[in-house]
């Protein structure tokens, strides 16, 4: 059954590539695209940032066409700074608008934004419905189940952002308590899906870290689709590897050496041409290092890929993984 996020439609459980701070720029969302990704959402842009005009804020505005349909997620908790920086992001004409009220970091908690908002539900849903007024997109919502175990009211939540015109909820299944620890508990979003009064989507994010975990969060709990995270960093395949193993019932043949090298480069390649060569470099070194990851006696190729500052010389440790490892074409 097709699932609609306003006026997008997308197949039975879409999977979507969730918005990771210095993870899901334009080069990577790009490889995910290719690899299966359904809907794709930028890393989380401060609001205040973009109304300030700040550099860091602007350039993650940047979308592309080969990743639609794409989503720009913002985060903030003053009414007036989210309802301005709608006008700005609406210029790069996304496709979705997506508000961050799980992210558990700190620096965004102490200022009231991401997951603090989840101590002000009433604030919570006067920017939500406040942003549904000010766009004719479709305005989307990014949380956690609640602040700590104490205060755990996503069924209501939910209703009340769905009733002020909120398109479509992602729930992390811990709260801002929890942090990235324990188990994500699935049960109180499907008890978000099963609820007769909730008609729009219901994604489910935590753990999906497996082809098995994303059909049980399917089969067993109902949810509409998973978003997925730390999966995917240095595995772009994982979105192809879900659907395979949901036509087939069988794991896709892990990538070969010459496939992930041919991953690496090309991220590599992309980020240079977006963001010149010494950010590209420097700010790629976590996806091309993750590319690599559990390939036994690989310390010294790693340790040259994060010291070195010039393209040519990681492209040249490209050509040596090949060399060295190719020969047993899967790890």
């Amino acid at each position: 059954m097709a699932v609609h996020i306003g006026n997008i439609t997308l197949n039975d459980f879409p999977l979507l590539l969730a918005p990771m701070e210095d993870v899901s720029d334009p080069p990577f969302r790009a490889l995910c695209k290719e690899n299966g990704a359904d809907v794709v959402y930028t890393e989380f842009i401060s609001s205040e940032g973009l109304i300030r005009d700040a550099a860091k804020s602007i350039q993650k505005l940047d979308i592309y066409e080969k990743e639609r349909p794409v989503g720009i997620q913002i985060f903030g908790a003053n009414m007036e700074s989210m309802i301005q920086s709608v006008e700005i992001v609406e210029a790069s004409k996304p496709d979705i608008i997506d508000i961050n009220f799980g992210c558990p970091v700190k620096k965004v908690v102490s200022k009231g934004a991401g997951a603090g908002i989840l101590k002000d539900i009433p604030l919570m849903v006067k920017l939500t419905e406040a942003m549904v007024k000010k766009t004719n997109l479709p305005i989307t919502v990014k949380t956690r189940l609640g602040w700590d175990q104490d205060s755990i009211h996503i069924l209501e939540v939910a209703e009340r952002l769905q009733d002020v015109g909120c398109a479509a909820i992602s729930i992390h299944g811990r709260t801002r308590a929890q942090m990235y620890k324990g188990e994500a508990d699935w049960t109180p979003i499907a008890a978000v899906k099963n609820n007769p009064r909730m008609h729009i989507p219901v994604f489910g994010n935590g753990d999906v870290n497996t082809p098995e975990q994303a059909l049980k969060m399917r089969d067993e709990y109902g949810i509409d689709g998973a978003m997925i995270g730390r999966a995917s960093i240095g595995n772009p395949w994982f979105f192809n590897e879900v659907k395979h193993f949901f036509k087939t019932g069988t794991h896709m043949e892990p990538p070969t050496i010459e496939q992930k090298v041919a991953a690496a480069r090309r991220h590599l390649e992309m980020a240079i041409d977006w963001k010149g060569e010494l950010l590209g470099v420097l700010e790629t070194r976590r996806h091309y290092t993750n590319y690599f990851k559990g390939i036994p006696n690989f310390k010294p190729f790693r340790t040259r890929m994060v010291t070195s500052d010039e393209a040519a010389a990681v492209f040249e440790v490209f050509d040596e993984i090949l060399n060295e490892f190719s020969e047993s074409q899967t790890v």
